[in-house]
């Protein structure tokens, strides 16, 4: 019996050295699988943020682009509308020489000086036409308050309403932006 018993003891010991195998595989496949989960955890939160990173990142380089956009734009204006300032400054000038032209005289000398003038004014203009700067029509042209500023109003049967009927001042743009509208007068 002894030997029975020798037996059943080394067959109970195997069973439990494989009880102890199987559970010490099932406790290393839960913490595997656990580890599993954290790491999927992990990734979940990596994600995440990544996202959140890369929405930054295209956040940041719209801006970036607008504000280069912006740069520029304000930069060609710049450079288109460079001569406005001195323009500006220029154009009481221009009309007191366009009023010194309108003068008459049948005296040589004075007639000697309105065409020395009349050359320097053509000079002015030309350099003016260069940077893009030129009069607005106004006479006989339809009344636009965009380009027009009116002073009077003028009742002339020959003419049609809102028909610009005098200039009284001239208008100059650059471009496409007004440097100072037309006073005019405009028929009813």
């Amino acid at each position: 019996m002894s030997e029975k018993k020798d037996k059943q003891a080394k067959l109970e010991e195997e069973i439990q050295k494989e009880a102890d195998v199987e559970i010490n595989e099932v406790e290393v496949e839960m913490e595997d699988q656990e580890a599993v989960k954290a790491l999927e955890t992990k990734i979940e939160e990596l994600e995440r943020e990544l996202s959140k990173q890369e929405d930054r990142y295209l956040r940041l380089h719209a801006d970036f682009e607008n504000v280069k956009k912006r740069h520029t734009s304000e930069r060609e204006a710049a450079t288109k509308f460079r001569s406005q300032s001195l323009a500006e400054d220029l154009l009481p000038a221009l009309d007191s020489f366009e009023k010194a032209l309108d003068t008459e005289s049948d005296n040589e000398e004075v007639q000697a000086i309105l065409k020395g003038m009349n050359m320097v004014y053509s000079q002015i203009m030309t350099a003016f036409e260069k940077e893009g700067i030129e009069s607005i029509p106004a006479l006989g042209e339809q009344f636009d308050p965009n380009f027009h500023q009116a002073i009077m109003q003028d009742q002339d049967e020959n003419a049609e309403s809102n028909e610009i009927t005098a200039e009284l001042q001239k208008g100059y743009k650059i471009k496409d932006r007004v440097i100072r509208p037309s006073m005019v007068k405009v028929n009813e």
